[in-house]
C-alpha cells in the first residue's frame, strides 16, 4: 500500500509527481530544489545557498512523513556542474553528520527552473 505525502512546508510539485510516497516502511522523496516554499522563489545566493535550501526542503517532506534526515538510508545530489562538488558536499556534512547515508553525485545537463542543485532521498521508517 502506498500513501502520498505532501506538505506546505516545501515547495509543491512542479508537475505530475508526489513530493514523496511512502510505501512498505520506505518513504520516496522526490528531488527537491532551492525554492522557498513561502515565494516559491529560488534564495538568493550561489549553489552553498541553493544546497542548503534544497535539503531543508528535503527534511520537511521527510518531516511530513514523520521521518528525520537521519532515517535516510540514500540520496541522490544533482549538480549542474560538478567544480559544485565540495561546497555542496560541505553543506551536505552540516545535514548529514552521523551514520551518513549512502549517496551518489552526478553532474546533469539541466535542472528545473535553472536550479543548480537538486537532492532525493530514502528513508526508512522506523
Amino acid at each position: 500500500m502506498k500513501k502520498v505525502i505532501a506538505t506546505a512546508a516545501a515547495p509543491g510539485a512542479i508537475g505530475p509527481y508526489s513530493q514523496a510516497i511512502e510505501a512498505n516502511g520506505f518513504v520516496f522523496a522526490s528531488g527537491q530544489i532551492p525554492l522557498d516554499p513561502a515565494t516559491g522563489a529560488f534564495v538568493p545566493g550561489g549553489v552553498e545557498e541553493q544546497a542548503e535550501q534544497a535539503l531543508k526542503n528535503l527534511a520537511a517532506v521527510l518531516a511530513a512523513a514523520g521521518c528525520a534526515l537521519t532515517d535516510v538510508v540514500k540520496t541522490t545530489v544533482f549538480l549542474t556542474d560538478m567544480n559544485d562538488f565540495a561546497k555542496v558536499n560541505a553543506v551536505y556534512a552540516k545535514f548529514f553528520t552521523q551514520e551518513c547515508p549512502a549517496r551518489s553525485a552526478v553532474q546533469v545537463g539541466a535542472l528545473p527552473k535553472g536550479a543548480l542543485v537538486e537532492v532525493e532521498a530514502i528513508a526508512a521508517k522506523k
